[in-house]
């Protein structure tokens, strides 16, 4: 890995290494191998090569890439051992990539790739395989700032041009029941929309100890949830999913101001980094709609994430909870109880069923403003100022380092003071 490497540095070399890795004849269709490379090895990067591999029967995990080793490594080990998948695993030696530009390396690899990083990655690792000629899986959220919302935007128009297929990780799109409540929601079973409630209560979050000669760098990579500039805040890592399907519900049609509050409460230790643990904000529509959009992470609290939907005829309750989705329109009850699915599982399946038959899907707009509304809402609880959507659109505030190396400095980690930290 280079020893120092900036932001418009790894654009640029983004932007060469995809002159030169596009293939002109882009696997899309017929009986041939697709190469899958997983970029980000955590968690939720196992996951989703795991349901990438069993999406097609002709499909291979060739390449992985990571900053740290020892998390490819055991995302490797986990991925082998899997005795569903396992055969279907081919990561050799040479093609498990470390480091910063790791990415950049895998790409030669692959014909689909896995963007599993942390988000303040998603931007740069998108527009690179794109340049490329890659189809994407992109996880939630894709941005933690207004330029990188504005570079995915741009990224996934090229790739509607090319003919890419970009899926989004905001999986309960995916979901059967939520797309027949949706649906009956856009057919008018509770009237017009006047007021969406977005719940996202959650028990605490992780930390990780500082390891031995860890540079803060390194430090805040381990626990880049608990930092603004790697997660956009809990408010658009996790909230996020809720947040999309009130945009959903709403026919992706997005507000034009918000007003909100937020703090630490309860984690307020430094290994908690610089992000809230709680937010309350309002979104105004055109039309004088509202969305009431209220987020916890504490512990010892009740948990609780769904969205109730109150229209002119009726309501509706929509939640991952057993018979949690049901329709409410007068005297009439609906409750979902048709087929039930896995959607990350889902997500992946029709991702290389469109990657096989050439008929593209493309994400790319929802996921960007669906993240543009999450963090429109941290910019009115940091600043306690109104926000508008334009100026979330056309904001200037860049929370990228000013090179990515181990021995860098991280951006600052102040903790935002609402009334003292300005709108940029």
């Amino acid at each position: 890995m280079r020893s120092s490497t900036t932001r418009r540095e790894l654009l640029k070399t983004a932007a060469i290494a995809g002159t030169m890795a596009a293939l002109p004849n882009v696997r899309a269709a017929g009986n041939s191998v697709l190469r899958v490379g997983l970029v980000g090895c955590g968690g939720r990067g196992t996951g989703a090569a795991s349901q990438a591999l069993a999406a097609d029967s002709d499909v291979r995990l060739v390449a992985m890439a990571d900053a740290f080793e020892n998390r490819l490594q055991d995302s490797l080990d986990v991925l082998r051992k899997d005795g569903k998948i396992s055969a279907k695993v081919d990561v050799r030696p040479e093609h498990s990539y470390v480091g910063f530009d790791a990415y950049q390396k895998l790409l030669a690899d692959v014909d689909v790739v896995l963007l599993c990083t942390p988000p303040q990655f998603r931007p740069i690792h998108l527009k690179a395989a794109v340049e490329a000629g890659k189809h994407v899986f992109a996880e939630k959220p894709v941005a933690v700032d207004a330029p990188g919302v504005r570079s995915v935007l741009e990224t996934c128009k090229a790739a509607k041009a090319k003919g890419l297929s970009i899926v989004s990780g905001l999986c309960l799109r995916y979901d059967n029941g939520f797309r027949e409540t949706i649906k009956r929601i856009h057919d008018g079973a509770v009237g017009d929309v006047v007021t969406l409630f977005a719940n996202d209560y959650r028990s605490g979050r992780w930390t990780k100890p500082r390891q031995p000669g860890d540079t803060e760098m390194r430090c805040q990579m381990r626990n880049w949830y608990n930092y603004t500039w790697l997660s956009g805040d809990f408010n658009v890592e996790q909230h996020v999913h809720f947040l999309d399907v009130c945009a959903w519900a709403m026919k992706n049609r997005y507000p034009v101001k918000a007003i909100g509050m937020g703090g630490r409460q309860s984690l307020t230790g430094p290994e908690y980094g610089q992000i809230y643990d709680h937010f309350s904000v309002v979104y105004e529509y055109d039309d004088g709609a509202r969305l009431i959009s209220n987020c916890r992470q504490q512990p010892g609290c009740k948990s609780d994430l769904s969205v109730q939907v109150m229209g002119t005829r009726g309501r509706a309750q929509i939640s991952e909870r057993r018979n949690g989705l049901k329709i409410r329109s007068g005297s009439s009850d609906w409750t979902y109880d048709g087929p039930k699915n896995e959607m990350y599982q889902t997500e992946h399946d029709e991702l290389f069923a469109a990657v096989r038959s050439g008929k593209p899907i493309n994400n790319g707009e929802y996921m960007a403003y669906s993240t543009l509304l999450a963090i429109m809402g941290r910019m009115a609880a940091y600043t306690g100022q109104e926000i508008t959507w334009e100026m979330a659109l056309n904001s200037i505030e860049n929370l990228s380092p000013l090179r990515y190396d181990w021995d860098a400095a991280p951006p600052p980690s102040q903790i935002a003071v609402p009334g003292l930290t300005q709108f940029a």
